[in-house]
């Protein structure tokens, strides 16, 4: 099977408003040539018609346990077997709920009980029934028997509440598609440490030194090197986002922070320094908050270097250590000469002038900057850049 061609995904559509966004999975999964089969429940249909999921997978669309008896028809053990991969999305908690109990007592439910092949689940559901006890307990049942996630998101709901259970972009969600559909598990025994968000170096007990980082390049890095496989450990300065599943998160809030939680998970195969770290912090933070009118002058002194640091000769260097470039000019140039000055492997630099959006936005463009020279790579989600750049990992672990 070659990596663009023969790959199949089973797509269950669980019923929730987010269930239009499946609609756009299918189109990104089809133009990526992956050939979709889509079982649509009938909460679900009641969100989107089968006659749309038709049109756009170009195949017949499953609802109905009791109609597949002809032997004609694939039979639900068929159809449950018939894919590369099982798609979940959205996920609602009715449907966790089912998996994790073993019921089957429709079509998806039978089919997610009777499959052989990796489960990749998309939670969609309100803030408060993804917290819920038992939620939290089915998802942790499920991880354990290997059911892998992708999201959910943190945001407004359709339902005005704010928090963790937005749908994942369609575009991550394919991201995670790709990863699980990539030839084995291609990090499998690797240990890949990733830095990522910003970093807050106090000024008073209220004020602090900061960037507009999100953190979701790091995070989407860490979920595509998890979906390789890869025993991953993110360290995370402060952001808004929940941790990736499968991922071991340590949150952390300065440089001197960050620097000590890498240095105590290494040893890692692989060290990739998203975070917008920042370069100074005060020499001596005010203990208590400063006042006006007094305009304060503060002295500041350079953060610890992580990426340098990580990258230094000696027996706890990873073989593989890759950081970022933040540019606003001369990208490639200032990057080409950061990866000689901080010594690491491989260089992403991208332009992160407020006209680009890439700071704290969805989309980046990077160019790899490596010993063989400069490689660009097309504006893409953050989250195809993460599983391009995983793919990348692999194939240098391997050849190493």
């Amino acid at each position: 099977m070659s990596e663009r061609q023969g790959r199949r995904i089973l797509l269950v559509v669980g019923g929730g408003i987010a269930a239009y966004k499946a609609l756009e999975l299918v189109r990104l999964a089809t133009k990526a040539g992956i050939a979709v089969t889509a079982v649509l429940t009938e909460a679900g249909a009641r969100f989107v018609t089968p006659l749309s999921l038709q049109a756009l997978t170009g195949e017949r669309v499953y609802q109905d346990l009791w109609s597949l008896t002809d032997e004609s028809e694939m039979g639900h053990i068929q159809l449950s077997r018939a894919a590369d991969l099982v798609v979940v999305a959205p996920a609602t908690a009715d449907l966790l709920a089912k998996l994790a109990a073993g019921l089957a007592p429709d079509l998806a439910s039978t089919l997610l009980l009777a499959t052989d092949k990796p489960v990749l689940a998309a939670p969609a559901m309100n803030v408060r029934m993804w917290e819920h006890p038992a939620t939290v307990a089915n998802r942790e049942l499920l991880r354990g028997r290997g059911v892998r996630f992708v999201g959910p998101d943190e945001g407004e709901m359709a339902c005005h509440e704010w928090g963790p259970g937005r749908l994942a972009e369609p575009a991550a969600i394919l991201a995670a598609i790709e990863a699980e559909l990539a030839a084995g598990a291609a990090l499998a025994g690797r240990h890949v440490l990733v830095t990522a968000g910003p970093t807050q170096e106090p000024i008073d007990p209220v004020r602090y030194l900061g960037n507009r980082s999100s953190g979701r390049q790091g995070y989407a890095i860490a979920a595509a090197c998890a979906a390789l496989g890869a025993r991953v450990t993110l360290v995370s300065g402060p952001v808004s986002m929940a941790g990736p599943s499968c991922v071991k998160l340590v949150r952390v809030e300065t440089a001197a922070e960050m620097l000590a939680a890498c240095e105590a998970a290494l040893p890692a195969d692989a060290a990739i320094c998203a975070a917008a770290v920042a370069d100074w912090q005060v020499a001596a933070p005010a203990t208590e908050k400063l006042k006006k009118p007094q305009t304060p002058m503060l002295s500041l002194v350079p953060t610890p270097d992580i990426l340098a640091t990580l990258a230094a000769a000696g027996p706890s260097r990873p073989p593989l250590v890759i950081g970022f470039a933040a540019e606003t000019n001369d990208v490639v140039r200032n990057a080409t000469e950061k990866r000689r000055l901080k010594r690491a492997d491989w260089i992403l630099a991208n332009d992160v002038r407020p006209e680009t959006g890439i700071m704290g936005g969805a989309h980046n463009a990077v160019t790899l900057i490596t010993g063989e020279g400069a490689e660009t790579w097309p504006d893409m989600p953050k989250e195809a850049v993460a599983a391009r750049l995983a793919d990348r990992i692999a194939t240098a672990l391997r050849a190493s």
